[in-house]
């Protein structure tokens, strides 16, 4: 039975100069409140994603030809990690640096990876993932989104939920099915597509703090050229869980709640109780250990080996925690959620909020079947 290894982090020399870099970067954008501080990798800024493509932090593994700067995984890893944890508003170019540029690296034809690759290293260019669509929810196998041939290119119907900050997107990798009559993860494909492509609506979905990271897409006879079709048609499914392993696997994964664990502790200083600071030991503890977990994912993925099962892990137990710490909080403090104070504002968001962690990126149920089947377990 395979299990989780953790390995000690050789951090590369750069680390202290990258950290006070970004802390920098942050500082000078003046970080916002506790709220927008929580659950910051949805939030879109344009311009804070442009200084940050300006300073070489985004594309920093990609190759220099295509705009990127060659830097090593543990490196951008800093990077993020800085930035989750300021709470920056990096929810634009998010995606694309996460994982549309890498699959467009390693799949795309060679004129998208010139089209996207190095606006998206620039800050300017930013990519959503269309995969969960109606009545499927995170069952990628159930995709219905259909593509047929037509000459040379492709005509795309159907329709993709819950896909996140396609508003502010200039494209997308869309998973497709394009064999007629095939089922679950047979007959699939992936394909870029233009935002401003006719025939696609996008349509908001408005969470219950009234903000929009969410929309559904309509596909009404979308026409891509045949270059449009990343990698090998039918191959849709072995790529698109290469490319989860990155979606799952980072600091995003445990972070999202953090301002509030950070408004807790400013409120210990000030009143230190022994119940508030045994939660606060637990928080860190298990922050650690995540942590611990998730950069070994990174160095998985920084020698080239495949963490898929534990990049799922992960995301699994992160999303847990991040979910926790909110209602641990309202237990063990008495703060009124829809108070004025950080710490409440902080709390009565994402007691709103996290109920959500656990559906982006699959549900808790896909996750532990897979992790069930990775373990030998079904």
């Amino acid at each position: 039975m395979q299990t989780f290894v953790t390995e000690r982090v050789a951090w590369p020399p750069t680390a202290p100069e990258l950290r006070a870099q970004v802390r920098k970067l942050v500082a000078d954008h003046r970080p916002g409140d506790a709220v927008s501080r929580a659950n910051c990798w949805t939030r879109a800024d344009a311009e804070f994603s442009r200084l940050l493509g300006q300073a070489g932090l985004i594309g920093m593994t990609w190759p220099k030809e295509y705009g990127g700067h060659e830097r090593s995984a543990l490196e951008r890893y800093i990077v993020l990690e800085e930035l989750l944890a300021a709470g920056a508003p990096v929810g634009a170019h998010w995606i694309s640096d996460r994982q549309t540029g890498s699959l467009l690296l390693r799949y795309g034809s060679e004129e998208d990876k010139r089209r996207w690759v190095p606006g998206m290293a620039r800050g300017e260019v930013f990519a959503c993932i269309g995969l969960s669509e109606p009545g499927a929810g995170s069952d990628l196998a159930s995709v219905r989104t259909f593509a047929r041939r037509d000459g040379n290119d492709w005509i795309i119907s159907g329709q993709k939920v819950w896909t996140t900050n396609a508003h502010h997107s200039h494209m997308m990798i869309a998973l497709i099915r394009t064999e007629e009559g095939s089922e679950r993860n047979k007959g699939l494909s992936q394909f870029v597509v233009p935002m401003d492509a006719p025939g696609l609506t996008i349509r908001p979905i408005i969470d219950l703090t009234g903000g929009h990271d969410f929309n559904e897409l309509f596909f009404e006879d979308v026409r891509v050229p045949g270059t449009a079709l990343v990698g090998t048609e039918g191959n849709g499914w072995q790529q698109v869980t290469a490319e989860l392993s990155l979606e799952r696997s980072g600091p995003e994964r445990y972070l999202s709640s953090l301002s509030l664990l950070i408004e807790l502790i400013r409120v210990a200083e000030k009143a230190a109780s022994p119940e508030i600071n045994a939660l606060i030991a637990r928080l860190t503890a298990e922050a650690w250990t995540l942590r611990m977990m998730s950069t070994a994912v990174a160095c998985k993925i920084a020698r080239g080996e495949d963490p898929a099962l534990e990049a799922t892990m992960v995301k699994d137990m992160g999303n847990s925690y991040e979910q926790a710490l909110p209602e641990l909080v309202q237990a063990a403090v008495n703060v009124d959620p829809s108070g004025p104070d950080a710490l409440g504002l902080a709390l009565g968001y994402l007691l709103q909020m996290s109920p959500s962690f656990s559906l982006r990126g699959g549900t808790r149920e896909i996750l532990k079947g897979i992790i069930a089947r990775g373990l030998g377990l079904r």
